[in-house]
């Protein structure tokens, strides 16, 4: 969100302020929520608030400032961006990116990558998602771009399922959401094939539901895809047993959701075994005083645990009934969520898209009295024992230099002008949910992240990569698509998922100027001995 609050970045969250905050009061349905606790201990002593800075090679250009920072100065003179462990290998600009990415390699050896872009049509030449074939690492070739109802802008909800070989996605539309669905085979990944394109799902009926797109997520075994609602502030679950005719069998309302509060759904995660899904919980207040998440209030954005077992069953009228939840007042906007196992131990991962000042939307001087509070100003990722999952556990945080709040007078400058999202997290991957030993994360202007997380107590960053600020208007993308931003001085923004691959030493992602970028690590940095990367389980 730039410092003129219009366009793409002030509707991600602003456009369903008047809605919001004209409900119904509704309970807030607090129960079952646990509050995080700060400061856990751990053999060795209190967490290290920031993550270690990774040690960069010679060939590498390291961040000249603090780590995650891109300097006023720089900003100023044009941004050529950074790297430290890991160099492109090759790039696919296009038209630019939107907010999501995801892979798929098919059984012909094709391997292939798939990005959204935004809604514009200004200078557009190709709308849509983007079908790239990455066989070739050193070319990556767009092969199809995929323009039904809901693949035009399928926002944060573009996902695939290796089992079943499916792409799907819900129609976001500029996050102002609808009712749609695309479903499409990709058993030759360079071409996906139709199967299903709807926006009747959430009609029909003496109790119609409404339903609208903006993010989503597969059940591990592909019978199911779940849509993310911000607007309804719910979630739905999708019958896609037979994929050319999907349906909507069950939605619940966002579990700790309070009436007045935007957003309340957001992304979310399926257990392997398809009986538990993992919902973001958002914060997200416009009237907040000063723009801060309040500290004396119940915390409300965070992550719940819910019981999917009915849903997975196909019990007719299938229900959702909340098991858990942990929720913080150090953060807000909630992104999403990972379902991992490290050392053979239950683990949730969880990104927060905003911090404790609501990326100064909601009020200008947000980030700097969340400064003077000594709270976390911007999004960050975290890591959560779920082991007893009636009682989930907090047991560290990822934050970088740049997030923390002792460093706010040599950042803030960095940001004059700004609001929005600057030095956040937005989405996070892992080489294997199974056995995770590696985070990758997009952090907007903080560029690509990597965190060995084998000790998930004590994560320590091993590798980023922050891409130039293009000097050219990227259509499709939603942060650069016009001059005024696209003018070599404004970082890129990175914000998808991300697909780590052990066997190649590589990354894959979309940025949202640079389009598609391929970066290989250093040779003795990554994968470690232990990493492997199975397709679909890095997400």
């Amino acid at each position: 969100m730039k410092s003129v609050l219009s366009g793409h970045y002030l509707i991600k969250w602003v456009t369903f302020a008047l809605a919001a905050l004209t409900c119904a009061a509704l309970s807030s349905g607090a129960m079952g929520a646990r509050e995080s606790d700060d400061g856990e201990e751990d053999d060795g002593g209190k967490i290290p608030f920031t993550v270690p800075k990774a040690v960069c090679g010679p060939e590498d250009h390291p961040e000249s400032g603090l780590q995650g920072q891109v300097p006023a100065s720089l900003r100023a003179t044009g941004f050529r961006g950074f790297s430290c462990n890991l160099q492109l290998v090759s790039q696919n600009k296009g038209e630019g990116a939107s907010w999501q990415f995801a892979s798929f390699n098919d059984r012909a050896g094709h391997k292939c990558a798939y990005h959204d872009t935004s809604s514009s049509t200004t200078g557009r030449t190709h709308l849509g998602t983007v079908a790239l074939d990455v066989s070739d690492p050193e070319n990556p070739v767009a092969t199809a771009y995929l323009t039904t109802l809901s693949m035009i802008d399928p926002w944060e909800s573009l996902k695939s399922n290796p089992r079943r070989e499916l792409l799907a996605g819900d129609y976001g539309l500029n996050s102002t959401g609808a009712d749609g669905f695309d479903v499409y085979a990709i058993e030759d990944c360079r071409y996906p094939q139709l199967l299903a394109s709807t926006n009747q799902l959430g009609i029909g009926g003496a109790n119609p539901v409404p339903l609208n797109g903006h993010e989503g997520a597969w059940a591990p075994d592909g019978l199911t895809y779940y849509v993310g609602d911000i607007t309804n502030h719910s979630y739905h679950a999708i019958d896609v047993t037979d994929p050319t005719h999907p349906v909507l069998i069950s939605t619940i309302q966002a579990p700790f959701w309070v009436s007045g509060y935007l957003g309340g759904s957001h992304g979310l995660s399926i257990s392997d075994d398809g009986k538990r899904a993992y919902f973001a919980s958002v914060y997200f207040n416009l009237t907040a005083p000063g723009g801060i998440v309040s500290q004396t209030d119940p915390a409300k954005d965070g992550f719940s645990i819910v019981d999917t077992s009915e849903v997975q069953e196909r019990k007719p009228n299938a229900q959702m009934h909340l098991i858990s939840g942990l929720l913080w007042k150090d953060g807000s906007a909630f992104q999403h969520t990972i379902p991992v196992r490290i050392g053979g131990k239950p683990y949730i991962i969880s990104v927060d898209e905003l911090g404790t000042a609501q990326g100064s939307i909601a009020a200008p001087n947000a980030w700097q009295t969340a400064c003077q509070m000594g709270l976390l100003p911007f999004g960050i990722a975290r890591i959560a024992d779920i082991s007893d999952e009636k009682n989930p556990k907090l047991v560290s945080k990822v934050i970088l230099e740049s997030n923390d709040p002792a460093n706010c007078s040599k950042v803030l400058p960095d940001l004059v002008g700004e609001a929005g999202f600057t030095y956040d997290t937005h989405y996070c991957s892992v080489d294997n949910r199974d056995n995770a030993t590696t985070l990758a994360c997009s952090n907007f202007e903080a560029g690509i992240r990597v965190y060995d997380i084998r000790h998930p107590r004590r994560p320590k960053e091993i590798a980023y990569f922050n891409p130039p600020a293009v000097t050219s208007v990227s259509p499709g993308s939603q942060h650069a698509n016009t001059a005024a931003v696209a003018d070599g001085k404004h970082p890129d923004h990175c914000s998808a998922q991300i697909r780590l691959d052990a066997r190649a030493g590589t990354l894959q992602t979309s940025c949202q100027d640079n389009g598609f970028l391929l970066l290989k690590f250093r040779e003795d940095v990554w994968p470690f001995e232990d990493s492997s990367t199975p397709q679909g389980k890095g997400n």
